[in-house]
């Protein structure tokens, strides 16, 4: 690009995790993992494999996979795994979870993710998403589940504000999540949800970058495109899933002989 058509910002480059996740409780979440001493560990949607990386920079010889559908990110977890010595013992794949045969491991990642376990046609199902988490970890394996539930029942207007198509029964409430997982073979070892602050350094960042460059370069050609989007997912937010959504973050056990 020239400097009077500058390039786009950087995709989500001003978040190390993506999603509401603190410093603080991403290492109480890999301090845990890590002390079962995991031989192999597979990370579900795992964008550029922040967690997967500290992971195995926790545990010295275990090794990692990866997956995930976008290029873009995969290669951002390439060049981290290369810039901290760990290329040798991940790989980043891209390609769908659905069906996966990648199991079983000793530990999952998957936050976030889970509708990638689950058929596209139909609505989400965390229920179906559990029982794949199961069939893929080993007995006695642990999986870190992030997972959205309902802090309350949403009203029609915040439906509304946000994203398509968005119903009451998009999501569980916390308590039927973790019934979820014990039904499909878990043990709920640790149970913790997302703060506000984790939420607004999360929303803030992941616009971060793109608010910048709009403000710097309002008539660009793609500003109309960029700038609409932006704000609808700001409006989701604010009007919509704030205070509402929740994101669980669960450790869980698979129980033995399941």
């Amino acid at each position: 690009m020239t400097p009077s058509d500058p390039a786009l910002p950087p995709r989500l480059g001003s978040l190390t995790f993506h999603g509401p996740l603190s410093e603080a409780r991403a290492a109480r979440l890999l301090g845990r993992l890590a002390a079962s001493g995991p031989a192999d560990v597979l990370d579900i949607g795992c964008g550029w494999g922040e967690l997967l990386l500290r992971l195995l920079d926790a545990v010295p010889g275990a090794e990692g996979v990866g997956i995930d559908v976008n290029g873009e990110d995969l290669a951002r977890g390439r060049a981290l795994a290369g810039e901290r010595g760990l290329a040798g013992r991940v790989s980043f794949v891209e390609e769908s979870a659905l069906g996966t045969d990648r199991g079983p491991v000793d530990a999952i990642l998957c936050l976030g993710s889970s509708q990638a376990l689950c058929d596209p046609d139909l609505p989400h199902d965390p229920a179906a998403a559990l029982r794949e988490l199961r069939r893929l970890v080993r007995p006695g394996g642990r999986v870190v589940l992030g997972e959205g539930f309902w802090e309350r029942t949403p009203t029609a207007t915040e439906l509304a504000g946000m994203w398509p198509g968005a119903r009451a029964d998009d999501h569980f409430s916390l308590g039927a999540l973790v019934d979820l997982a014990i039904e499909a073979g878990f043990r709920p070892a640790w149970i913790e949800t997302a703060s506000a602050e984790e939420w607004e350094e999360f929303e803030s960042g992941y616009r971060y970058d793109t608010e910048v460059w709009l403000a710097a370069h309002p008539g660009h050609p793609l500003a109309a495109e960029t700038r609409a989007r932006v704000d609808r997912q700001r409006s989701g937010w604010l009007n919509g899933y704030r205070g509402v959504l929740g994101i669980a973050y669960l450790t869980l056990v698979a129980v033995a002989g399941d």
